[in-house]
């Protein structure tokens, strides 16, 4: 695992797995910004089912809480998963878009959502940015009494059906 610094990019050096992009069409055309386009690609590919091996659910986009002494906490999109064994999870989801470095700050905000309100649930919170149009890095992490530490870090390239094999 590595130990977080302030800030944080993808990697350069991360193997690519393809996924058949499933992003509708209108959706992919009329988008706004690339942090909405970035969160539709992660819900319509089920980007984080893939990548945490976890069914999972999106509760609510643009998610505010103020907690005391604190202050206010946020995340891009918070989503539940349920295993296979029963087990719940929370994944407050940090979006950054273009060239932006990814904040240390915005994954403890993470930490903090799933303490506030989903105590009982195991808490991932995970930070997404473009690698390029086409590749979405992912990033999961841990905290433990030595701080927070990126614990897998994926690249996807999102192609079409025809380029799997």
């Amino acid at each position: 695992m590595q130990k977080l610094q302030r800030t944080f990019s993808p990697s350069a050096m991360r193997v690519e797995t393809k996924v058949p992009d499933a992003t509708p069409g209108i959706i992919a055309k009329y988008a706004l910004s690339d942090a909405q386009v970035l969160l539709a690609k992660l819900r319509y590919n089920h980007l984080i089912d893939i990548f945490t091996g976890v069914p999972s659910y999106s509760l609510q986009s643009h998610f505010n809480a103020t907690v005391a002494k604190v202050g206010q906490i946020e995340a891009d999109e918070i989503y539940l998963g349920l295993d296979r064994k029963g087990t719940h999870y929370v994944f407050p989801v940090h979006v950054k878009r273009g060239r932006a470095k990814l904040m240390i700050a915005q994954i403890e905000q993470g930490f903090a959502i799933c303490a506030l309100k989903f105590p009982a649930f195991i808490c991932r919170p995970f930070a997404v940015q473009f690698v390029t149009e086409d590749i979405i890095a992912l990033f999961d992490f841990e905290k433990n009494k030595d701080g927070i530490f990126i614990y897998d870090e994926k690249h996807y390239r999102l192609v079409p059906p025809y380029e799997l094999i």
